[in-house]
């Protein structure tokens, strides 16, 4: 190859991802607690067997297993032991860093998910290192393992050769079975602060020289999300977006931002109640090229910056705040109550998957917007039960309504209206109008009756009872089903609690409470419990059917008819009808029996 090839190639350009990747425990930005850790564990000599890393993209799982595999061989003329501190180059470092040693293998699961990769691990465990201390198999994303593929490992990751080590890496943990999990040591890698990635991202752009400001740098942190991957891809895509400056009215452009300030000055057009301005602000955003689900987004994380201020006034000390959200945003927690930022924060959670599905997310954002700004208008219910309680009291025989009589209208039944402005506490400084019916004298008030005990009119103590409620508002069908599925746990007033047999319909717990409710005029709570219950009507009248059936055969004048007329059987017993035995259905009959002759004088 020639000087000018080899040349070309050695400035290759790498992304700032690749190009600033740690290459030391020293150098990874936001996991101190687990760096900590590990190194009490190499000093101590208590290293583990395996790692399960996990956490959310970009924050530096395989980053670490490559690191934690460094450690594990590491290797200078004066060390040859594992070390956490790695501050010379070992022998075997650069091509672990590279991911090309022979030792040290990387597999990803989410290509290799079959038990027969995981066989292949297997047999090749046996084996000595060739050159390092360990041999280090590294697997990412092995929540993508099929379930034999995790059987598979099982015996060999709870009983590994001596120079065998494992480091599995997910984004997904709750996939990993638990047998997996208990085998290995757990460290979830934290989302990096956003304080603490501006100033990552405040060193890297240094080292390459590019100006950036400190606006554009809080952006990119917000938009990266904690994951310190994604925030040098965004700051790679904005120095190439600025030709080598970085702005904030670039990022803005880039990501599709909203100015943070206009932002706050939408958020305080809302809690006016100023609807045309709050709609004139948005669509100001909007032609500049502002998303109207990023402007809702960016509103929801201001009004829970508000809400947390208001709590954590040393919340206000973030590194990725901007001066106007750091001032203003102080200002409006010691004004606002938490009652009017909780209904914004729900009504913009409501709000924003309406807008990032509709076909026209300009005006769907304008509704909402609208519905925010008219609820700042109002007060809460306490506030206005307070607001009437305070209001001052008027003669009994003074006229209401500027001095328009009862019935002024034109009827003598007609109400009195009377409209009083009442201020909304820390709402915004608006009002609304409360519309009266006719006035009650304030000389005399009604006291209020107590409240009568709940008496069933039709009382339910047993299953039986509830086929007979059934049947006497002819529900027949009903009655069936509950005679036939209902296994009784517990019956109370007001609540039963039962089991169902298995050709119980799906809808019946929540038929039965809507018919209880109108069998009885109250509401009843109708569980399903994990006990067994007892037995159900229709065995009980089984049981005691075959009782009936067996005492009648043993009984000597059946069993003297029975042998007179050869052919003859007992195909149906009367059960007495007993007005002490309510769990017992005696209007139920069993069919004849197909194919018998049913003369009366056969019939028994």
């Amino acid at each position: 190859m020639s000087e000018a090839g080899q040349t070309d190639k050695s400035k290759a350009y790498r992304v700032l991802a690749r190009k600033y990747r740690p290459a030391d425990f020293t150098a990874l930005v936001g996991q101190e607690p687990m760096v900590q850790t590990l190194t009490n564990a190499f000093s101590s000599g208590r290293i583990a067997q395996a790692w399960m890393l996990t956490g959310v993209r970009g924050v530096g799982k395989t980053t670490t297993a490559r690191i934690l595999a460094r450690a594990l061989n590491y290797k200078t003329p004066d060390i040859d032991r594992p070390s956490v501190e790695l501050t010379v180059l070992g022998e075997h470092c650069q091509s672990i860093m590279e991911g090309r040693h022979v030792d040290v293998i990387e597999m990803d699961a989410a290509s290799h998910t079959g038990i027969d990769d995981i066989r292949d691990i297997i047999d090749r465990v046996r084996y000595a290192p060739v050159s390092a201390r360990y041999k280090v198999y590294i697997i990412d994303e092995v929540h993508m393992l099929s379930t034999q593929a995790f059987n598979g490992l099982l015996k060999t990751l709870e009983e590994p050769p001596p120079h065998v080590k494992f480091i599995f890496a997910t984004t997904e943990i709750r996939k990993v079975p638990i047998t997996v999990l208990s085998r290995c040591q757990r460290f979830d890698l934290r989302r990096i602060d956003a304080g603490k990635l501006v100033g990552h991202l405040r060193n890297i752009a240094g080292q390459e020289g590019i100006s950036v400001e400190d606006d554009a740098l809080a952006m990119v942190a917000r938009a990266a999300e904690g994951s310190a991957r994604d925030s040098l891809s965004i700051l790679d895509q904005a120095i190439a977006h600025g030709g080598g400056t970085v702005t904030t009215e670039a990022v803005r452009a880039m990501l599709g931002l909203a100015d943070r300030a206009r932002v706050v000055d939408l958020f305080e057009n809302i809690m006016k109640g100023d609807i045309a301005a709050a709609l004139g602000e948005l669509r100001a955003q909007y032609d500049t090229g502002a998303d109207p689900v990023a402007v809702l987004n960016d509103l929801a994380e201001f009004t829970h910056l508000v809400t947390r201020l208001r709590f954590v006034p040393s919340a206000a000390d973030d590194a990725s705040l901007s001066e106007d959200e750091r001032k203003r945003g102080v200002e409006f927690a010691q004004t606002l109550s938490v009652r009017v930022l909780s209904r914004a924060w729900q009504m913009l959670l409501k709000g924003i998957p309406e807008v990032q599905s509709s076909n026209r997310p300009v005006s769907a954002a304008e509704m909402v917007l609208i519905r925010l700004a008219h609820a700042a208008d109002l007060p809460t219910l306490d506030e206005a039960l307070k607001s009437l309680g305070d209001a001052p009291a008027q003669p009994s025989g003074a006229p209401r309504n500027g001095g328009m009589p009862a019935g002024g209208n034109g009827g003598a039944g007609a109400s009195a209206v009377s409209q009083a402005r009442m201020p909304v506490s820390n709402g915004g400084g608006q009002a609304m109008r409360l519309v009266e019916s006719a006035p009650v004298p304030t000389a005399f008030v009604a006291p209020t009756p107590a409240p009568e005990p709940v008496v069933d009119a039709v009382p339910v103590r047993t299953i039986a009872e509830l086929a007979n409620l059934a049947e006497a508002n002819r529900e027949m069908a009903f009655k069936v089903l509950i005679r036939r599925a209902v296994r009784p746990v517990r019956i109370e007033p007001g609540h039963i609690e039962c089991s169902l047999t298995s050709d119980a319909p799906r809808t019946f717990l929540n038929d039965l409470t809507v018919k209880l409710k109108a069998w009885t005029g109250r509401h009843w709570m109708v569980s399903l419990s994990k006990e067994e219950g007892g037995p159900t009507l229709a065995e009980i009248e089984a049981t005691k059917r075959e009782v009936a059936l067996t005492d009648a055969k043993a009984d000597p004048t059946v069993a003297a008819i029975l042998a007179r007329f050869p052919g003859a059987k007992i195909i149906d017993v009367r059960l007495p009808t007993t007005l002490d035995s309510p769990d017992i259905d005696t209007d139920t009959e069993l069919p004849p029996d197909p194919g018998v002759d049913n003369d009366d004088d056969d019939q028994f």
